[in-house]
């Protein structure tokens, strides 16, 4: 009865916290479908007392909405391309390879997940100025070409693999490329899938980085232009941005919803072998 009992309290905890997490969510698709007077009328309202497409029309009428969800999922799939490659390569050197410091590289590349953006933010900007990359995609793709985190999952769940799975591979006399082609890539898909997943909706949400380095509006992100809608228009056409919104945060969304359990599996087996 005592193991019901905390049982009962944790799932009514997580209830409690996942229904504050709903609520932004809710709360912006509701008022996307409202006319303004209805918002400021009935703002926590769920349902729209008059349901309306005209904010929805007003972002495609305003913005250069395609061309700037273009430039959003361009820099989503780079980064997230990348990322993927340089995270299951460099997790496969970590369990695989012997090399001289591996373990002392390991800890600096994981250490590196403890450092604020903040620190690094200034040199990187310094060095996309520098390499002439200013206001460009580019700009903003080369410095997240890796990951630590990546890393990370992706070595977890390499070690997971039976050794002697690999070993018989070795002793067929067969390289690398063969052995993370035919072994460990398999093996470990689920993990580079929801590993992929998490960098592309990261990625696809990011602000502060393409705020530093975009400055003309035929570059800028979703994130980026919804921003600057706001701040145009003083907040007054605020249905027009949670339209704006809703249609940011469907994609990540939708891929979150879809691959949820490759997700969780990923982050659960990452406690399976230190």
């Amino acid at each position: 009865m005592k193991t019901r009992r905390n049982e009962i309290k944790w799932h009514l905890l997580l209830a409690v916290i996942a229904f504050l997490m709903i609520i932004p969510i809710v709360f912006a698709i509701s008022n996307s479908f409202k006319t303004l007077p209805d918002a400021y009328s009935n703002i926590l309202n769920i349902i729209p007392e008059n349901p309306t497409f005209d904010n929805y029309l007003q972002v495609f009428n305003q913005l250069p909405f395609w061309h700037i969800t273009m430039n959003t999922f361009l820099i989503a799939t780079a980064v997230t391309v990348f990322k993927t490659i340089t995270s299951f390569l460099a997790a496969y050197a970590f369990v695989y390879c012997e090399f001289k410091g591996k373990n002392i590289i390991y800890f600096i590349l994981i250490s590196t997940m403890f450092i604020p953006f903040t620190v690094t933010m200034i040199p990187n900007y310094l060095t996309i100025s520098a390499l002439g990359l200013g206001d460009s995609l580019l700009g903003v793709i080369l410095p997240q070409l890796g990951d630590a985190l990546g890393i990370f999952l992706l070595r977890q769940s390499m070690r997971s693999i039976p050794g002697s799975l690999v070993e018989a591979v070795y002793l067929e006399n067969a390289g690398h490329a063969r052995i993370m082609g035919d072994i460990i890539l398999p093996l470990t898909r689920p993990a580079v899938v929801s590993t992929g997943i998490i960098f592309f909706i990261n990625s696809w949400n990011e602000y502060v980085w393409p705020v530093l380095i975009l400055k003309s509006q035929s570059n800028y992100t979703l994130s980026l232009a919804l921003q600057t809608y706001v701040s145009q228009e003083g907040g007054t056409e605020f249905t027009v941005a949670m339209a704006v919104s809703v249609m940011t945060m469907l994609p990540p969304l939708m891929l979150y919803v879809i691959f949820q359990k490759y997700i969780i599996d990923t982050f659960s087996m990452s406690g399976v072998k230190g």
